[in-house]
């Protein structure tokens, strides 16, 4: 397949590229600065928005289009930094939908990443790709916002990828969950009732790669495990892997004073299932928690 991937260099970007091109895929990577794009190797190619916008052309005959652009939300959410989260995914979203409509034939399927944060933060429901959205907070309208940008692209095919805490050995978020384990100081966060709905970075990779290939899949599916846990529980799944105790707790205060809004990532979360990828007959390599700490601990 021809493949183009924006946020290409990224966290899970990187790793989907590299799934692609050890399967023989012709990937691009569309990107701001060729400069950000490190890497070299047989059957990869690189373009900017800029090129594109002058010479669609470029990318005639693109299978797909896989768009994990988007700012960091790993960030202090100042108004110019949410502005930044917002308006990274609603333009790249859009300059896709440009570009899409742009060729004579449009590409079969494009995977648009979005987010959990779709279904609001509950203590006790439970949540699949048939829930209703809520919008309570930042992340569920910059959801809202993303996925009806989304709508616009021409394809015959789409796909929202709602993307839960993707867990990696080499980014993300979970080096510095782990840290304090490493130090002996790890425990829950606030009350440690809140929800995490996870997924390992391997079945991340293949979920998109299962998306692209089933043209049975549409409309939005959860990446996320089948074993959601609270943040006690994550926690103490940490220890266990590490072999540390799991006893220090964090208040929420603290959490808020140090981090601001950014904190309801910590502090309020959601339970996810993933029925649609289930239903489809995706496996998942890492379906509980202690899999998925085990094989990152290492």
């Amino acid at each position: 397949m021809r493949i183009a991937v924006t946020g290409g260099s990224g966290f899970v970007g990187g790793a989907l590229v590299d799934s692609l091109l050890d399967r023989g895929d012709e990937v691009w990577i569309i990107t701001r600065s060729k400069d950000s794009v490190k890497k070299q190797r047989s059957g990869l190619q690189v373009v900017t928005w800029d090129e594109l916008d002058q010479e669609p052309n470029k990318l005639a005959g693109v299978d797909a289009i896989v768009n994990l652009a988007g700012e960091s939300i790993n960030q202090r959410w100042t108004d110019k930094a949410k502005e930044r989260i917002l308006q990274s995914r609603l333009k790249a979203a859009d300059r896709i939908a440009k570009f899409a409509g742009s060729l004579e034939q449009r590409p079969a399927v494009v995977i648009n990443a979005s987010g959990v944060s779709y279904y609001g933060t509950s203590e006790t429901e439970t949540f699949d790709e048939t829930s209703e959205q809520r919008i309570m907070d930042f992340l569920s309208e910059v959801v809202d916002k993303w996925e009806a940008a989304a709508d616009e692209i021409p394809t015959d095919r789409l796909v929202k990828l709602r993307v839960s805490l993707v867990l990696g050995r080499d980014g993300g978020a979970f080096p510095l969950m782990a840290l304090p384990y490493r130090l002996f100081g790890g425990g829950r966060v606030g009350s440690g009732k809140q929800w995490v709905s996870w997924i390992h970075m391997e079945d991340m990779v293949r979920l998109i790669l299962f998306c692209l290939d089933n043209d049975s899949v549409s409309g939005p599916i959860n990446a996320s495990s089948p074993d959601p846990v609270t943040n006690d529980q994550f926690g103490r799944a940490i220890g266990r892997a590490m072999g540390r105790p799991h006893w220090f707790p964090v208040p929420a205060v603290l959490m808020k004073t140090l981090l601001g809004e950014l904190s309801v990532l910590l502090l309020e979360g959601q339970r996810v299932l993933p029925r649609k990828a289930q239903e489809h007959g995706f496996e998942f390599r890492y379906a509980t928690v202690d899999q998925a700490m085990k094989e990152l601990v290492g």
